[in-house]
């Protein structure tokens, strides 16, 4: 199952973390970050249009979308 954010289409990205050691740098490996998704149900009465084609359904949203539906009621 992908890890994409039925909502916002939100998905995984590269990241890197630096370290600094006295005057350098330490060059450390890519790190994939992952969207905080989690399952929810959207109401069957939701009236945003970006979440009508999700109403009644289980999906798999990211927290910020989730978040946004709460706010919405």
């Amino acid at each position: 199952m992908a890890k994409i954010c039925k909502i916002c289409e939100k998905k995984s990205a590269m990241g890197r973390q630096y370290k600094k050691l006295i005057s350098k740098y330490n060059p450390t490996p890519k790190e994939r970050k992952y969207p905080n998704l989690q399952w929810v149900t959207i109401p069957s009465d939701v009236t945003k249009d970006s979440y009508k084609e999700f109403a009644g359904k289980r999906i798999m949203a990211c927290a910020k979308c989730i978040k946004a539906l709460a706010k919405e009621k």
